[in-house]
């Protein structure tokens, strides 16, 4: 028979090891946006780039439409969404390009599917499908796709307020560059995963067919799947309303709630294209690693032929609530979930926060588990 301390161990071995796995759930879709409407429920930036300090003005509504920078291909129903290929831009002015972002939002027990066909990319293109919350930084940021130049992988990331760390990622990937999530760590990089994958960004991601973003956004904690084009699941590929995530194996990237609480660290997200030239990554310190000249010299100016792929097509993007609720926000409303309020307040963390589903009913379990271990002993 085992000593008393190596049961002891083994049961708390044991419930540290129920916390890793990542938890399926069955979803109904609330949301599609697709085909002649696709465009119809997002509001367009309808300003120059000053978040990301990118030589680019983005367009209104209007403009992008009269412009076709923004538009629902007839031939295949799928969404452009692109930079402008065709003027030439002089010194001193900027290149346009579009920003749009959803008039809903989606709170925690939410997931999102953007089914791609090419993204943009190049030298000084910056494209990302992310979101976030009304307040930055207080209600989160997910970024599930994004890259810079030439660069051939997708890198993925949360922004948060101080306190949401990556532990215990269960997740495909080993490429993590970073685990603090706070905005206020290491001038905002927050928690990096990089996807391995080359055909999960640029060149590599158009030659193989485009493929498929799903981001869960859970109180169990936040997921990122990525699926080639020959290797989308049936549940997405079809038309079906519901969706299983126990079909998609293993996520790409992985939060889980032990290192952050979901619900105290992100409100309702609004789901977010855009693509910037140049800006504080893309004409970073890596700019002459994969890119040569001045990056708005030598790239933005001109007759824009460079950005000839500078554009995302899209097939839908459709959301879904975890079953028997609605979780989404309309503009100036409140969620229908029965659950799901998201605390704003990081003070509000206790020594159980971030145990999936709820730390007291753990920390129950765990001593639970304890006592009937020693007790055997007796």
């Amino acid at each position: 028979m085992l000593p008393a301390h190596s049961i002891t161990a083994t049961a708390l071995a044991c419930v540290a090891f129920s916390v890793a796995p990542v938890a399926a759930t069955t979803y109904s879709m609330v949301k599609d946006y697709y085909g002649s409407s696709f465009f119809n429920e997002w509001t367009f930036y309808n300003y120059y780039d000053n978040l990301t300090n990118g030589d680019v003005n983005y367009v209104s509504a209007q403009n992008a439409t009269a412009y076709q920078l923004a538009y629902v291909d007839p031939s295949t129903n799928h969404a452009i969404i692109k930079v402008d290929n065709t003027s030439t831009v002089v010194y001193n002015n900027k290149r346009n390009s579009v920003r749009i972002t959803s008039n809903d939002s989606f709170s925690v027990g939410s997931l999102w599917v953007a089914d791609m066909y090419h993204v943009p990319y190049g030298c000084s293109v910056w494209p990302a499908w992310w979101s976030q919350a009304a307040l930055w930084p207080q209600g989160g940021e997910i970024d599930t796709f994004e890259g810079i130049n030439t660069n051939t992988q997708n890198q993925m990331s949360l922004h948060t307020e101080t306190g949401c760390m990556a532990v215990s990622q269960n997740q495909t990937s080993t490429l993590v560059a970073s685990t603090n999530c706070s905005y206020a760590s290491n001038e905002d990089q927050g928690c990096i995963v990089t996807d391995p994958s080359t055909s999960s960004y640029g060149a590599g991601f158009a030659s193989s067919g485009g493929g498929a973003f799903v981001t869960e956004m859970a109180s169990t904690g936040i997921n990122i799947w990525f699926f080639p084009r020959s290797q989308i699941p049936t549940s997405l590929s079809g038309n079906g309303s519901t969706i299983d995530t126990s079909t998609f194996g293993i996520p790409v990237a992985n939060w889980p709630s032990t290192g952050c609480n979901i619900e105290q660290f992100f409100q309702p997200q609004h789901l977010i294209f855009d693509i910037t030239l140049c800006g504080d990554w893309a004409d970073g310190v890596t700019w002459n690693d994969t890119c040569s000249g001045i990056c708005y010299n030598n790239w933005v100016m001109g007759n824009g032929t460079d950005y000839n792929n500078a554009y995302f097509e899209v097939g839908y993007v459709k959301v879904f609530s975890t079953q028997g609720n609605n979780t989404v926000v309309p503009p100036g409303g409140t969620t229908a979930s029965s659950g799901s309020s998201p605390t704003t307040s990081p003070s509000s963390s206790s020594s159980a926060a971030g145990l999936p589903h709820d730390g007291v009913w753990m920390a129950a379990t765990m001593l639970a588990l304890v006592g009937f271990f020693s007790s055997a002993l007796l």
